[in-house]
């Protein structure tokens, strides 16, 4: 709600410098500015992003570890999303990994005896279409609070860290190594001095790498190690080969033994594989094997001979996603199976049984932890962490993981805008960018608007709470919050198969609101929303048949789930300037336009990567054209060739159709690259989205910079920008939602303003809200996730460059000089601006903290309407005001 009053000419003071205030919206740069020089990422803490979550679709988990002499301290690394600790048992958790240049996690191991001794090797070992990548191995000695990188940052996904249980010196790791391409960073690897050097001790050939390692605990010299043969292209998978196995040492890893099928393995050849040792019992040892007939073996001798004691069919369904096994301390016969379903075997493998409903816990398992009762199971899947406390009658979802795996984010024009966006195995939601009913943002504000695998999500411009959904393979539909239904709107027009890609592209057209693209090897448009449609393109491809071979995808294993459907549209881009020019991109190197709403077409990123000495290779990926809001001729594009095992990031503008392109590379960037935007106010502001961050340029791509304020390390994905509040929302694929609140302060910067002593930026426009309190809960304990709101106050934002003075005692309350964290206690209250929310007057003579930034709001005559302190931080700060007045002295 809003309470209106009339409005007011108001000016503020700033130390001793007075400067006019207005309320109108930011205007648009002019050409004149001077381009910025880099900037230090420091002076952006008072634009720190906010963490809107949710969590209550969290994300997928690579690894669980726990302290078995505390199991209230417990581990979680997730794929995608850092490393999370709780210390009471998973009740609140806390990142500790988020400064650091990776976010995907493969691999924990706690030194038990000395448990903040936590060893992690990055880089999950599930290696879809869509994983992530790591940067080696890092110890912690401290539980996590610094951290040490020990090497190996080319091995790429790290399946498994043994640690020797008596000498703290020797670990061993297990390094699957690269998916898309051949390298020789793979293997078993030793190191005997804590990390200090490494080893290789068992490697096979450049293809094959660890998917699992397994130590007799009993005897730390007996290993057994799953040896995996794999390769993904963008095309087909293929599991399995003469270098897949498992092998055997009993000296400590200095000699290996391959078993085969005289050692009861199966004939053939083998693919990914999943060891375990009975910990109670460690004669016994169970492997989960996929071959041309998958089987789970035992042996009762610890690992030199087996038996097959269970070969149903869906004994190990998709290998190359899970293929792990855990055996309870309690008994060597119980065995757990982790796949699509967690399940349990009790009478040693040969019977099983579903252990969690998917009403209790999320599918997908990848991670476990055992505690040494059997009774307490800590459980990791593509929805996040689960415990049981009673051997997995009962379970207990894990709040406080916002590990959302998002592919796109968008917004409307909602009050308070809506956020919409899908997620990799967890559907597609909406939700509010910030509550006037709420102190923050509770998952119970979010709603599912479709299921499967989330991809792009678009409002309707003419319906609010309505627009699209699609799941993968370009399974779009047509969903209306407010009559609680879904239609499915997927093209039927053509007799042809239509080749959609796991994300398919998708668009709004921007002059005809019920106009809608879609992406096939085609492009599809709809004039109705979605009834009825028409093909507007010829096959925009390169339509290479060698490529279109998803049926046969799998190896071994066959795995059809259209992650592999190529030869397809990724991007959709119709001009907002000039009606029917529309951009588009393919997964195969092709950006295609068109003037005339498809009448005909242009290949227009020949040039790129065709002929000799071209800037990309050959049918890259292209997962991201942007048609330019301030010129038709001008569109940005990124290529992303990792999955060829390319790290190599590719960005570029074209200003003349296509014609020619101009590279925006710089050395900040850091990571293959996901997406580009363009500010909706400043054409030289731009905004690029990497596998290892987000980065902004102020001068059209001239130079980067990486954005760390209130942003950790993970991939982003997409990003949009709202027009109204000027907001930017990001969107992760491992950390969920986060938003930069008014980036208006980015439009106006510049190296003269980062230079002054003082500058105030524009101020927006404010809203009065009339808050009330219209909450599901009263007082819903530490657990429970809360999404960080908005200030809905107005907002003063200045540059400011401190004076130090070292004659002047600060005044109680202040800090000690001018660079004290914005995160401290002292720092929160001072940039909440009026007293952590109370009226400036009341503030004030209650001994709020005050420094020598004061703002004072005066209206036209020069009467004081308000007075309150602001943060006096290096760079960009921001003071808040809650819109009462001052009263005046003896009131």
């Amino acid at each position: 709600m809003r309470a209106s009053r009339p409005s007011r000419s108001l000016s503020l003071v700033l130390l001793t410098l007075v400067l006019a205030v207005s309320f109108p919206a930011a205007a648009e740069k002019t050409a004149s500015k001077a381009a910025p020089a880099k900037f230090d990422s420091a002076i952006f803490a008072g634009l720190k992003a906010r963490s809107v979550g949710p969590d209550n679709m969290s994300g997928r988990i690579g690894a669980i570890d726990v302290v078995a002499s505390d199991p209230r301290v417990i581990w979680v690394g997730a794929v995608a999303g850092g490393l999370w600790k709780s210390e009471n048992g998973g009740t609140t958790w806390t990142p500790v990994f988020d400064d650091k240049p990776v976010a995907s996690i493969g691999a924990i191991a706690i030194n038990q005896t000395t448990p903040d001794l936590v060893w992690v090797g990055t880089g999950e070992a599930a290696p879809r279409n869509s994983v992530s990548v790591g940067r080696g191995v890092y110890l912690t000695r401290d539980g996590g609070t610094t951290w040490t990188c020990l090497g190996l940052e080319k091995t790429e996904k790290i399946s498994k860290i043994l640690l020797h249980p008596a000498d703290p010196d020797i670990a061993y790791v297990g390094a699957l190594g690269a998916t898309w391409g051949d390298i020789s960073e793979r293997g078993v690897f030793r190191t005997i001095d804590g990390g200090k050097t490494w080893k290789k001790i068992l490697h096979v050939d450049e293809r094959t790498g660890v998917a699992d390692l397994a130590m007799d605990p009993s005897n730390p010299n007996r290993i057994l190690a799953a040896l995996w043969e794999h390769r993904r292209r963008p095309w087909f998978f293929k599991s399995g080969g003469p270098g897949s196995g498992l092998y055997l040492t009993t000296d400590g890893g200095e000699t290996w033994k391959k078993l085969s099928d005289a050692d009861g393995l199966p004939k053939g050849e083998l693919g990914r594989n999943g060891v375990a040792f009975a910990p109670n019992n460690p004669r016994i040892v169970y492997a989960l094997v996929e071959a041309e007939k998958n089987v789970l073996l035992r042996s009762a001798d610890g690992g030199l001979t087996w038996q097959a004691v269970n070969s149903e069919q869906d004994i190990n369904n998709r290998p190359f996603y899970y293929c792990r096994i855990w055996v309870s301390p309690a008994s060597e016969n119980i065995v757990y199976l982790l796949a699509t379903q967690l399940r349990v075997s009790e009478d040693g493998g040969k019977t099983l049984r579903i252990l969690a409903s998917f009403s209790q816990s999320h599918s997908d398992y990848h991670a476990m932890w055992i505690h040494p009762d059997g009774n307490l199971l800590v459980v990791g899947n593509d929805g996040g962490v689960v415990i049981s406390r009673d051997r997995g009658r009962k379970w207990a979802f894990m709040e406080g993981l916002p590990l959302g795996q998002y592919y796109h984010v968008s917004t409307d024009l909602a009050t308070p805008y809506n956020i919409y966006g899908g997620l990799q195995d967890n559907g597609s939601w909406m939700g509010p960018s910030y509550s006037v009913k709420e102190r923050v943002l509770y998952d119970y504000n979010w709603i599912m608007v479709g299921g499967g695998d989330g991809f792009d999500v678009e409002p309707d411009p003419e319906r609010p709470g309505a627009g699209y959904g699609m799941s993968q393979g370009g399974s779009l539909y047509y969903f209306d919050t407010a009559t609680g239904t879904s239609r499915a709107c997927v093209p039927t027009e053509s007799d042809l198969k239509h080749r959609y890609n796991w994300n398919a592209g998708f668009a709004v057209d921007p002059f005809k609101p019920a106009v809608i693209y879609l992406g096939s090897q085609f492009v599809h448009r709809s004039p109705d929303k979605g009834r009825t449609w028409e093909i507007v393109s010829p096959d925009l491809t390169t339509n290479d048949p060698a490529k279109q071979k998803q049926s046969e995808s799998g190896g071994l294993t066959l795995d059809i789930s259209n992650a592999e459907n190529h030869c397809s549209i990724l991007s959709i881009s119709p001009s907002p300037l000039q009606e029917g020019l529309i951009w588009v991109s393919t997964d195969d190197g092709n950006i295609q336009l068109t003037r005339d709403a498809g009448k005909t077409w242009e290949l227009v990123s020949a040039s790129l990567d065709r002929g000799k000495k071209v800037p990309v290779p050959e049918n890259t990926n292209v997962p991201h054209v942007e048609a330019s809001r301030y010129d038709p001729g001008t569109a940005s594009a990124v290529f992303d060739d990792h999955r060829r095992s390319n790290w190599t990031p590719y960005v570029f503008v074209t200003r003349d159709f296509g014609k020619t392109w101009k590279s925006l590379v710089t050395p900040e960037i850091d990571g293959y690259c996901h997406v580009i935007k363009e500010d909706t106010v400043d054409r030289d502001l731009l905004f690029l989205g990497t596998e290892f961050g987000m980065f902004v340029s102020f001068n059209g791509g001239a130079g980067w910079m990486k954005w760390t304020q209130g942003l950790p390390t993970a991939p982003v994905y997409d990003i949009a920008v709202q027009p109204r509040e000027n907001d930017l929302v990001i969107g992760t694929h491992g950390r969920s939602i986060y938003v930069i609140d008014d980036i208006s302060p980015l439009r106006e910067l510049s190296a003269e303003i980062a230079a002054k002593k003082l500058h105030l930026f524009q101020v927006p426009a404010a809203v009065m809200w009339q808050q009330g309190r219209m909450s599901a809960y009263q007082s819903p304990g530490d657990g429970i996730f809360a999404g960080e709101n908005k200030s809905l106050q107005a907002c003063f934002s200045y540059f400011l460059t401190p004076v130090e003075r070292k004659d002047e005692k600060p005044a109680e309350g202040a800090p000690a000089g001018p660079g004290e964290a914005a995160s401290s206690p002292a720092g929160r209250g001072r940039e909440a601006g009026s007293g952590q929310g109370m009226p400036p007057g009341i503030a004030g003579r209650l001994g709020a903290p005050r420094t020598r930034v004061q703002v004072s709001v005066l209206d036209a005559t020069g009467k004081l309407i308000a007075q309150f302190s602001g943060p006096e931080n290096r760079g960009i700060n921001r003071a808040t005001w809650d819109f009462q007045e001052q009263q005046e002295p003896g009131r």
